[in-house]
Parts: C-alpha cells; sequence; structure tokens
C-alpha cells in the first residue's frame, strides 16, 4: 500500500462525490489496473480529437474540441479513480505501482503529441510531451533516491491538463479574430517551458536534500 506522501496531494480525493463513485467502483468487478489502462484510453481519445481539429472544416472543429477537452478530464476522473480504488477500496495489486506510473505517462504523450499535430507544431508537441515525462521521471528519482515523492510544480499532472483543457475551450472564440491555432500553440510552449521548471525544480530539491543528509 503506498504511503500518504507518495501519493499526489489532491483536494477531490476528499470530496463527497469522489468518494460515493470510488466505494461504488469499488464494489464492482473492476480493478485500479484496468482505470488505469481505461486513463491511456481516454488521452487516445483526446489526443486524436486534437489532432483531427486541426485537419477539418471549421463546422467539425469545434465538437473535436470540446471532446478533446472532455476526455483530458475523464483522464484525470481515471487517474484519480485508480489510486482511491486501489487505497481506500483496498483493492491494490502486486503490479499496481506500474500501472499507476506507466499509463499516466503514455497518456501524455498521446495528448501533447496530438496537440501539436493538430496546431501544425509537431516538434514543439513532442517537446512540451518530453518534458512533462522528465517531471515524472525526475520525482521517480527522488523516491528512488530514498526521498520522499515531490510533486512541485508550477507544471505537474494537473496543471497540464488544466492548461491544455482551458486551451481547448478558448480555442473555440478563435474565429472572432479569424485565428487558428495560437490558442494551443501557446498553451505548448507554456507546458514545455513550465515542464522544464518543474523538472529543474524537482532535481534541485533532490540534491538538496541528499546533502543534507
Amino acid at each position: 500500500m503506498a504511503q500518504d506522501s507518495d501519493r499526489r496531494p489532491l483536494a477531490s480525493r476528499d470530496t463527497g462525490w469522489a468518494r460515493s463513485i470510488a466505494r461504488r467502483l469499488s464494489a464492482a468487478a473492476i480493478t485500479p489496473n484496468q482505470i488505469s489502462m481505461a486513463s491511456m484510453v481516454m488521452a487516445a481519445v483526446a489526443g486524436i480529437g486534437f489532432w483531427l481539429s486541426g485537419m477539418v472544416d471549421s463546422g467539425l472543429r469545434p465538437v473535436l474540441l470540446l471532446a478533446a477537452a472532455l476526455f483530458c478530464q475523464l483522464r484525470l476522473l481515471c487517474n484519480l479513480f485508480d489510486g482511491m480504488v486501489a487505497i481506500e477500496g483496498g483493492k491494490h495489486a502486486a503490479d499496481g505501482p506500474f500501472w499507476n506510473e506507466f499509463p499516466d505517462r503514455v497518456a501524455d504523450i498521446l495528448i501533447l503529441t496530438g496537440v501539436g499535430y493538430g496546431a501544425g507544431v509537431p516538434a514543439l508537441g513532442w517537446a512540451a510531451a518530453g518534458l512533462a515525462v522528465l517531471t515524472a521521471y525526475t520525482r521517480e528519482l527522488g523516491r528512488a533516491c530514498g526521498l520522499p515523492a515531490d510533486f512541485s510544480g508550477p507544471m505537474a499532472k494537473q496543471h497540464r491538463m488544466a492548461v491544455i483543457t482551458a486551451a481547448a475551450l478558448l480555442s473555440l472564440l478563435e474565429p472572432l479574430w479569424r485565428g487558428q491555432n495560437e490558442v494551443l500553440v501557446i498553451a505548448l510552449w507554456l507546458i514545455a517551458a513550465g515542464a522544464a521548471v518543474t523538472a529543474l525544480r524537482r532535481a534541485t530539491n533532490i540534491v538538496r536534500a541528499l546533502r543534507a543528509r
């Protein structure tokens, strides 16, 4: 069972609606690992939505952006409930730590590269995805060194999804100034830069903590 220091602090975990849904999932024949796997499906749908939004006419684009935003949030709900079902529901498995982390990295890549291809800046999408993975790697490196998990930002997972969801919704307004994809491009730059700062901050925290031992 994971220690509290190894769990991402989430205010939503203590809400009534989250606990109610988690209890229902725990009582059903659903495993935490299956919920984690489902998060990759949600991310794939979001990534495809972003990708296709840059290839269709203006009539269908809003639908795809809304769908992408929705599935980004469904991805986060999967991330919330897999841990709650595993810990609070007592259904953790031996391979749970793998399924807790691996799908998240796949999801980051699927969503951010999808945004990059849809916005016509695939290299930026891959850069943002790579730096997002680096933030998680740095956190896990700290744990491997015997330190508590560092979930600090400014561009941790929930921050990245908030930025990209907001960007998808704001992109719906681009016809007002005859723009296209500018908001998504700006969001990718924010995520890439913020993730780089986050990885550097976490790395600095690791070195400082190790030297203080």
